[in-house]
């Protein structure tokens, strides 16, 4: 997985249609408000005002995702981030979720619960952080 990047969006959290929508300005790269529209209503069982989708790209903006640029009378929006840096922010934010609850017997308790694979994406991880704490004192 990529590294954690430099930029973070000034709030993480993000409603179910403002997720569908950065999803299809990932997919898309660069969007007007009629793509994304378009796209949302090629579902024959969705029902979306425009003007609902330039609130929530508009919103998707201030929260940090997206930067939008205004070429000729037309605003495109484009994504701050790639889809798996984003995936790394929220790895990362639940993550330190996790480790807030502090209490060793109950981050115990979840490892016991663990199910085989599960347990070794765990020893990977401990042996990737191993692996980098080395490089560190290496430095």
């Amino acid at each position: 997985m990529a590294p954690l990047p430099n930029y973070r969006p000034k709030q993480l959290s993000l409603g179910p249609l403002e997720a569908e929508i950065l999803n299809i300005v990932w997919q898309l790269q660069k969007v007007t408000v009629k793509n994304v529209h378009d796209r949302i209503l090629a579902d024959p069982n969705r029902e979306l005002a425009y003007t609902s989708v330039t609130t929530v790209l508009r919103r998707l903006t201030q929260k940090g995702w997206l930067e939008c640029n205004k070429q000729g009378k037309a605003f495109y929006w484009q994504p701050l981030l790639t889809k798996q840096q984003a995936e790394v922010i929220f790895a990362h934010e639940q993550l330190q979720q996790f480790l807030k609850v502090g209490n060793p017997d109950v981050i115990a308790a979840f490892a016991d619960s663990l199910n085989e694979a599960d347990s070794a994406k765990i020893q990977a991880i401990a042996k990737r952080i191993e692996a980098a704490r080395q490089a560190r004192e290496e430095k």
